[in-house]
């Protein structure tokens, strides 16, 4: 029994989560609406926009990984990447989450210093 929650509700769960901390989230592509998977898109003026995907791990769980950073010299680049992404899995969520730290609404840690 697979006991994920269905990406749409996951989605809708993270934009009302950092709505309600005063930030703001979008959907930038709708994926599949049960089994979809999600790709977090972290941004905030201060610092280059992270992607993260929810990797499968070898003890079956499945976490949040770094998929891409923007690099400030080429910030064109990373938007690319992601709309490639999603036109080449029809499955695939891309939600954009603008707070500070928004690594925190997907539980990841950042590690500054």
């Amino acid at each position: 029994m697979d006991d994920r929650i269905p990406a749409h509700l996951e989605v809708t769960g993270l934009i009302r989560a950092v709505e309600g901390a005063g930030g703001f989230g979008m959907v930038l592509s709708k994926g599949e609406r049960t089994a979809g998977t999600v790709m977090v898109i972290c941004c905030n003026r201060a610092t280059p926009a992270r992607a993260y995907e929810r990797m499968p791990q070898l003890d079956g769980t499945r976490k949040w990984v770094l998929s891409k950073e923007q690099d400030p010299e080429n910030p064109h680049d990373f938007s690319e990447w992601y709309q490639r992404r999603g036109a080449q899995d029809d499955d695939l969520w891309v939600v954009e989450l603008d707070i500070a730290n928004a690594e925190r609404f997907i539980d990841v840690a950042l590690h500054n210093g």
